[in-house]
């Protein structure tokens, strides 16, 4: 008999998306900032404590506003994790500036704190801390080094909703922050982002970049006569449709969050065998307080193994996928790059592989994916 395949990920499905989006389509209003997109903005600054929230079409969105915001220029620096997604350089690269690539920490693939010193000169504008699989960054240090330089922090907190730093929510600490929520995420609005305001100074520009440079956001209100053409922008609004889905999701936030905790403290509970060996699991650190469990991962002895360990689980109908690729080492920036080595960027590249982790994944499915990492450790 065939085993039933256990993919990667499965996006949550709440019941109520489909409803919310056919009230969307019946309201006449299925562009941006319509009734469920208004419900999701008060909903993120009421629950998480954010000065303004606004949606975008993607976290990459997010990201590329807050460069915009921040008037980033061909020649400035930006200091950023080597280990990360594309779209988090991107967006400064866009604006012409070079970026100065931090390493990981021995620890956990997070930007190494203690690194960003050395890395800031005098045409540095903004540190950009990722939270890397929703487990917080050491945003006291970040900050830190930022004050001492006038520096603003943009926290890339795409996988890292409802996660804390010393009690403290994610996404908070920047002048500036960006959410995901792509159909990989915790929650989901199939594709959609949202950049998340903590300097008030940035909340009136923010919403007319993402109207297209206008000031149109404020004519709805009946603050101006007339919307012009008054700055940069793009069209950065998601459809009200994609709003409708995410509010589905977020109604549920609580519960997706405890589902997911227990399918990672199962994990944890069932492969610390593992550590005996020199395989890497997860490291907590001690200020991030609460995580929201949005990845697994093992940290294999060599790329051979994790390519071995993969083929391994696959054989069993299990998928497990490695992540990002070092982004000084990628075809497009090498040459850009000043030649540092780092070391455990590349680290994490080349060793750390993802497991299994959705909403609908059961106790017997998960058992299957840990079954079959057990039996391949047990012949290394």
């Amino acid at each position: 008999m065939t085993l039933p395949f256990i993919p990667f990920n499965k996006p949550y499905l709440s019941g109520r998306e489909t409803r919310y989006i056919e009230e969307a389509v019946r309201s006449g209003k299925i562009s941006g900032d319509g009734v469920f997109t208004r419900r999701c903005h008060t909903f993120f600054e009421a629950q998480f404590g954010f000065h303004k929230a606004l949606l975008t079409t993607s976290c990459t969105d997010a990201l590329e506003m807050a460069a915009l915001l921040l008037r980033i220029q061909p020649g400035d620096e930006v200091i950023m994790p080597a280990y990360t997604f594309v779209s988090t350089a991107n967006a400064f690269v866009l604006r012409g500036a070079r970026i100065v690539f931090a390493d990981s920490s021995a620890e956990h693939p997070n930007v190494d704190a203690e690194a960003l010193e050395s890395l800031v000169t005098p045409r540095t504008r903004a540190i950009v801390p990722v939270h890397y699989a929703g487990v917080a960054c050491d945003m006291e240090a970040v900050q830190q080094v930022a004050a001492r330089h006038g520096l603003a922090v943009v926290e890339d907190a795409a996988q890292a909703i409802g996660s804390r730093y010393k009690g403290r929510f994610l996404g908070t600490f920047g002048e500036l922050a960006a959410f995901s929520f792509h159909e990989t995420k915790n929650v989901t609005a199939g594709e959609g982002g949202l950049l998340a305001v903590n300097d008030p100074q940035y909340a009136e520009r923010a919403e007319i970049i993402r109207e297209k440079g206008t000031n149109r956001s404020a004519f709805f209100r009946g603050e101006v006569a007339k919307y012009n053409w008054v700055d940069v922008g793009s069209s950065f609004l998601p459809s009200d449709i994609n709003a409708a889905y995410l509010w589905a999701q977020l109604e549920q936030l609580d519960d997706i969050q405890q589902r997911r905790r227990h399918i990672w403290q199962r994990y944890e509970a069932a492969l610390q065998p593992l550590r005996a060996l020199g395989v890497g699991l997860p490291h907590i650190p001690a200020y991030a307080t609460e995580h929201n469990h949005h990845l697994f991962y093992l940290v294999c002895r060599s790329l051979a193994e994790r390519e071995a360990l993969i083929k391994h689980l696959a054989e069993r109908q299990v998928l497990l996928v490695f992540h990002y690729l070092s982004l000084h080492r990628s075809p497009y920036y090498t040459a850009e790059h000043d030649g540092r080595a780092l070391p455990w960027a590349d680290h994490y590249a080349d060793h750390l592989v993802r497991l299994p982790l959705y909403y609908e994944l059961t106790p017997e499915l998960q058992d299957r994916v840990i079954e079959g990492i057990l039996t391949f450790y047990q012949y290394r």
